[in-house]
């Protein structure tokens, strides 16, 4: 992940939308995207998710279904989201954010191919 720059885009506003499991995010610099729920919470920058060095990442499963419980602006460059499972130890930057949001598609196949060479199934309660 890069480091915060004058340039990196910044949120404008950060919205959740609670009924879908969706954290809305409009950057500065027009860039506006949907993040579900699940996705922030599998790829949380948290070193229980991501390990302590490369491929030492632990697949999250089971996340179909968690939502955002809480959104705390760490200082002027990241939030903490606090999720429905308990979890709440990553620090999402701006940059982190903004990154997520380029890659949702690329990230969200990733994902989905892990979990099927796993052998695991997303199972998905209605809203």
């Amino acid at each position: 992940m890069s480091g915060l720059t004058t340039t990196s885009p910044r949120p404008l506003d950060i919205r959740l939308h609670q009924a879908s499991r969706l954290l809305e995010i409009k950057f500065d610099n027009n860039t506006e995207c949907m993040l579900s729920c699940e996705f922030l919470r599998v790829y949380s920058p948290s070193a229980e998710v991501r390990g302590h060095g490369h491929g030492q990442e632990v697949l999250q499963t089971g996340k179909e279904n968690v939502n955002i419980t809480g959104i705390e602006p760490i200082g002027n460059y990241a939030v903490r989201l606090t999720f429905s499972d308990g979890h709440d130890t990553g620090l999402y930057s701006w940059d982190y954010l903004y990154e997520l949001a380029g890659n949702y598609d690329a990230l969200w196949m990733d994902y989905l191919g892990k979990l099927e060479a796993a052998g695991i199934k997303r199972v998905s309660t209605p809203q």
